[in-house]
């Protein structure tokens, strides 16, 4: 058999071939019927095909000239809404009405960089799904307490509610990665404002999570120095994996205060 597109491992590739896998995924957006869809590094189109028979008004963004070449000549109803270059780099209102929905099988390498630039428009993207290695997506969807909760898992499910869907085995690949995948979806939550300052949440959330072994009082002297007398709160002898998003968020209003005394 002639490959027609080879996988790239400087750009992380890892064709699915199993179809049945991708139809599920397609399937994640069955709800989004209407909504403009943004796929992220089709390849050989394999979610592609289901994306576009469920009917979807579908573009695609893809950095891999090999694979952009395959999709114009196997999919000529994609003619015009085929997007060569880098997602991160995309001014994605500029190409976009006000509200779309993200999907894809996402590069490993820059799967939470892809998450990361979701929320910087969290306010025009009610959903984004797709698989991602299953590690980073157990991360995304776990909650206070685990030892995979972390930075982006309070960021993203302070705007979303994150859904792990199911996992999917290397050998459906080609080439197999050496780990396996998790497909997740997130759909965007009724939250319309954190009551604090966004920016300041998110140094409060990282700066706590990088050194997240240690309890808050000693991590958060970064921000707040050694003499915060708000150190006597019970909240600081928690470890940041402890917090909720809403503790989180009661955390960067006491910060908040407290910078401004």
């Amino acid at each position: 058999m002639i490959r027609t597109v080879r996988p790239k491992k400087a750009l992380g590739q890892h064709f699915l071939k199993d179809m049945q896998i991708a139809k599920r995924i397609a399937d994640t957006l069955s709800e989004y019927e209407g909504t403009p869809v943004l796929e992220i590094g089709p390849g050989t189109g394999v979610l592609t095909r289901f994306l576009l028979e469920a009917g979807h008004n579908l573009t695609v963004v893809e950095l891999d000239m090999e694979s952009v070449a395959y999709l114009e000549k196997h999919f000529p109803e994609l003619e015009g809404r085929i997007i060569t270059g880098d997602f991160l780099q995309l001014d994605l209102l500029r190409i976009f009405p006000p509200s779309f929905c993200v999907i894809g099988n996402y590069p490993y390498n820059i799967s939470s960089q892809i998450f990361f630039k979701v929320l910087d428009y969290k306010d025009h993207i009610p959903c984004c799904s797709g698989m991602l290695q299953k590690e980073v997506a157990e991360r995304l969807a776990a909650g206070p307490g685990s030892k995979t909760y972390g930075i982006l898992s309070v960021l993203l499910q302070a705007w979303y509610d994150v859904e792990y869907l199911f996992t999917v085995s290397e050998q459906v690949f080609d080439p197999p990665p050496k780990v396996k995948s998790g497909v997740i979806r997130i759909k965007r939550n009724n939250r319309t404002t954190l009551n604090c300052d966004e920016a300041l949440f998110k140094t409060v959330v990282k700066t706590s999570f990088n050194q997240r072994r240690k309890t808050l009082r000693n991590s958060m002297k970064r921000l707040l120095g050694k003499d915060c007398p708000d150190y006597i709160l019970p909240v600081f002898d928690k470890r940041p994996e402890q917090l909720s998003v809403e503790q989180f968020i009661e955390l960067t209003q006491l910060t908040e205060r407290y910078l401004k005394t």
